[in-house]
């Protein structure tokens, strides 16, 4: 009996030392940590220089947004994507100002950059209506 006490012994020693000695091949913490961080801090500086995207829609005579508020900065672009059932302007009431000739057709797409800090308005034109006011810092 004692032989089998012994045996049974020996062989939980013997997977015991095996499972210790195993080699691990996941990360550490600290690593998966540090690449979480790294991977937000690279998604966050690709947003901040993309810059803010307004999707406007025009029809009917009616705009929508009407009066939406971004952020942007210095140089950063803004994009803006016009749907439209008529022709109009889309004025960026800047310095220097800028622009863009709207089209009666569907994905038509603006990107400029703003020079200088303030609020700026963007607005139609024909329809004399102001789809967004972008608050602009250094």
């Amino acid at each position: 009996m004692r032989i089998g006490l012994l045996a049974g012994i020996l062989t939980v020693a013997a997977a015991t030392a095996v499972g210790c000695s195993s080699t691990s091949t996941t990360s550490s913490p600290s690593t998966t940590a540090t690449s979480a961080a790294a991977s937000a801090a690279t998604t966050t500086s690709a947003a901040a220089q993309a810059g803010p995207v307004l999707d406007v829609t025009i029809a009917n005579g009616e705009v929508t947004p009407a009066n939406a508020a971004l952020q942007a900065h210095v140089g950063q672009p803004i994009t803006v994507h016009v749907t439209s059932d008529a022709a109009d302007e889309l004025h960026v009431h800047s310095t220097p100002d800028r622009e863009f000739v709207v089209s009666a057709t569907p994905n038509q797409t603006f990107t400029f950059t703003i020079d200088n800090p303030g609020k700026i308005e963007v607005e139609l034109h024909h329809l004399d209506k102001t789809v967004a006011t972008v608050d602009v810092t250094p």
